[in-house]
């Protein structure tokens, strides 16, 4: 018997991405230690929930899937721009 498996393309792009991010040493560890300070948990439960995602064992709320690209994303340009500006006029 064939199980059909739902149409989620976005969320599958989005697990090829993610985990092609995660790739790079340290990142998923990175994650989870801001998620873990952010919604409590420790980092290593984050890890292992981060694999269980990658793994489709979970799909994660909106909320989660979000706030996980924007932590990979890093702060914005005019953040970064902003920051560099106010340490030029430090004592």
């Amino acid at each position: 018997m064939t199980t059909i498996k739902p149409d989620r393309p976005y969320f599958e792009a989005w697990l090829r991405r993610t985990g092609r991010q995660f790739a790079v040493s340290g990142r998923l560890s990175q994650t989870a230690t801001m998620l873990a300070r952010e919604n409590g948990g420790g980092r290593e439960e984050w890890s292992a929930r981060l694999r269980t995602i990658l793994d489709g064992g979970e799909t994660p709320s909106i909320e989660l899937l979000t706030r996980i690209d924007a932590l990979l994303a890093g702060p914005s340009k005019k953040k970064q721009d902003d920051i560099a500006q106010g340490l030029l006029f430090q004592d």
